[in-house]
């Protein structure tokens, strides 16, 4: 088990690293009424007064209900300022100036989500001199399991070195809502979605294989396979002359 106040002041101290270094005076972060928005939001309102989590619901009923009922329960309990930011019609707007262009596809119009979301949200930090907090954990990480310029951008991110796993106990540690913690982990991004039945392995089985433990074969060829194609989406975009 992981000494979580030890982690807990540790972060604090990160985070209040980053907005020194970079000069902000606040911070925002997407709150989505998952696990993983959960953890950051508490962290960087115990980090620094001035945080604000946005809910950005687009689309799916489930960013309208349940998510969002969820994300304001964990504003309430730990005092975290919450705005609401209604993305269906921008989406909807986007996708017929699009139209007359090209042929939209599913992957082109579910990633137009976690995109639309994150300009939101950096609008926002400029216009009020926050940096903006990145909510992936690192099981996402290894199997590139985020939208590069999406879900995936952000100025910090102080989750990104714990598991799903970890991200539980984290929460269970600082007292987040049950149902953040029960509930089974989506994006959120169409109805019915969910991350491990979209990406057809478990978290725990990412964890494993990361810990270089047995997992089915099925189940290590497609992370093997996702982790492979996702390097690209962990590094900067290649330029022409440098290493």
């Amino acid at each position: 088990m992981r000494d979580w106040k030890a982690e807990t002041e540790s972060r604090i101290a990160f985070i209040r690293e980053k907005l020194a270094a970079a000069g902000a005076s606040g911070i925002v972060y997407g709150n989505s009424g998952g696990k993983d928005s959960a953890l950051v939001g508490i962290l960087c309102r115990m980090a620094c007064e001035n945080t604000v989590g946005i809910a950005l619901p687009c689309e799916s009923r489930r960013n309208y209900e349940e998510d969002m009922a969820d994300g304001l329960e964990v504003a309430e309990k730990f005092g975290i300022p919450c705005r609401k930011l209604d993305l269906t019609e921008l989406k909807r707007l986007f996708v017929r100036i699009l139209e007359p262009v090209t042929e939209l596809n599913a992957a082109a119009t579910t990633n137009m989500n976690p995109r639309l979301r994150m300009t939101a949200l950096y609008a926002v930090a400029a216009a009020e001199n926050r940096l903006v907090a990145g909510t992936g954990n690192l099981c996402e990480r290894y199997v590139g399991y985020f939208t590069k310029w999406g879900d995936g951008a952000c100025d910090f991110n102080p989750i990104g070195d714990l598991t799903v796993a970890e991200i539980y106990d984290f929460l269970r540690y600082l007292g987040a809502p049950e149902a953040i913690i029960t509930k089974a982990p989506s994006a959120g991004l169409f109805e019915g979605q969910t991350d491990e039945t979209e990406m057809g392995v478990t978290y725990e089985e990412i964890s494993r294989v990361m810990a270089s433990q047995p997992v089915r074969p099925e189940a290590e060829a497609i992370i093997a396979r996702r982790h492979a194609a996702a390097a690209h989406k962990l590094r900067l975009p290649p330029v022409y002359g440098e290493d």
